[in-house]
């Protein structure tokens, strides 16, 4: 795969998943992340060419800046994937923290949106390239208690489909994938390092895996390049929607 993939959130869960498995492919990798220490370990540990890029997508300035300071022989990208993100307490509205509601705003609907259009540019001049976006079952279908975490996924969701439309004169392709239970550092993100209740949530179904959802992104990434999938949604076969779980007993 002679390739040149930007990949954001790369140091843990979906994104670390799909540098391993773009790097057996032989891609080359802009890894990117907020964590230095773990950047750098992927790279060693990766068998193919690798750049990494430090930053927070929440920071405007700082997305635009790392991307500029790209050298020249890494400054064609032709696949994004908007990874980075996360979700931030599982509290009825009533009760949310506000603070928490700041944090899943900037980083699931405008670091990607920074990241987005600090890319663009050099895939609009050569009319190619390809943008896939990390949306949720939560973008789908809002599920209680989970208010403005699923408002951000359907802001990626719907950010997505106006990317298609702009994006269409310049034969861009535009992806979204929304994934339904996965088994990641997801759950202790959302519950503040909460490793208790976070295990509960995945330890009585067979979850997807971020391998799974990896190895979705790489047939997204291998169709032919007049075949677009738009959006595909990646449930385990115990998850019939948002809600709707067949737990063991």
């Amino acid at each position: 795969m002679e390739k040149t993939i930007l990949i954001t959130g790369a140091t843990s869960g979906i994104g670390k998943a799909t540098a391993e498995i773009f790097a057996q492919q032989g891609a080359r990798l802009i890894l990117c992340g907020r964590r230095e220490e773990r950047l750098k370990t992927l790279q060693k540990e990766l068998d193919t060419p690798c750049h990494t890029l430090c930053f927070d997508v929440r920071d405007r300035q700082g997305v635009f800046s790392a991307i500029e300071s790209l050298p020249s022989e890494w400054k064609t990208i032709d696949v994004l994937l908007n990874n980075a993100g996360n979700a931030h307490g599982l509290d009825p509205v009533e009760k949310a923290s506000l603070d928490d509601w700041d944090a899943m705003i900037d980083s699931n609907v405008k670091g990607l949106m920074y990241v987005t259009k600090a890319v663009l540019p050099q895939m609009v001049e050569r009319k190619k390239g390809h943008i896939i976006n990390l949306g949720s079952i939560a973008g789908i279908e809002v599920y209680p208690k989970g208010n403005v975490y699923c408002a951000s996924k359907y802001a990626v969701d719907a950010f997505t489909q106006g990317l298609r439309i702009d994006l269409n004169p310049y034969n861009i392709r535009v992806s979204a994938i929304h994934p339904g239970l996965v088994e990641t550092e997801f759950s202790e993100v959302r519950f503040k390092g909460d490793t208790q209740r976070a295990a509960q949530v995945y330890a009585t179904l067979d979850a997807l895996q971020a391998e799974d959802v990896a190895d979705a992104i790489l047939y997204m990434t291998q169709c032919p390049p007049h075949v677009t999938v738009a959006d595909l949604t990646l449930l385990p076969t115990a998850q019939a929607n948002a809600t709707i779980i067949n737990r063991k007993e």
